[in-house]
């Protein structure tokens, strides 16, 4: 038997959209931040679901509680595929045929994601670069704790434009 698990759905309204020609000026643009977002073991147990990592830190709390983190944690997989929810947050770029997400450099789990905690993102491009056709950009993405100093995630994400 399936059990069906829903997660609630984001604002879809990116804060900062720019057309094409105004991304090409926007090195060093500090995009700000998302909204918190709760990681509930809804969330956890669908990505456990997705990927077939259903180990005991992640999905099963009673047995967490005596672990190392003191209860379940989020998959650090998990927390960086919430990029693109909070990419799409953030930022959009207009007069363009294509947007596509290139991939990621640098990229570090630096604190686990306690289940009942609430993270978000923050954005800044760091480079923005021509290639045929259109514009690569590279963020340097920070996934915040709510209440800790240590982030959860920090990477480096590629996204091409394509007019």
């Amino acid at each position: 038997m399936t059990t069906q698990r829903t997660i609630k759905q984001r604002n879809s309204e990116p804060r900062l959209v720019v057309d094409f020609d105004k991304l090409l000026t926007m090195a060093g643009a500090d995009l700000g931040a998302t909204d918190w977002m709760e990681i509930t073991q809804d969330r956890v147990n669908l990505f456990a679901d997705a990927t077939d990592d259903h180990q005991w830190i992640h999905t099963d709390p009673e047995r967490a509680k005596d672990g190392p983190f003191g209860g379940p944690i989020a998959h650090g997989f998990l927390t960086l595929s919430l990029v693109i929810p909070f990419w799409g947050e953030l930022f959009d770029v207009e007069g363009v045929t294509t947007k596509v997400n290139y991939g990621l450099d640098k990229v570090r789990f630096t604190s686990p994601v306690k289940v009942g905690s609430k993270v978000r993102m923050l954005g800044t491009i760091a480079e923005v670069t021509e290639v045929k056709g259109g514009a690569q950009i590279k963020v340097n993405a920070t996934i915040e704790i709510e209440g800790q100093e240590r982030p959860a995630v920090v990477a480096e994400f590629l996204a091409r434009f394509y007019k």
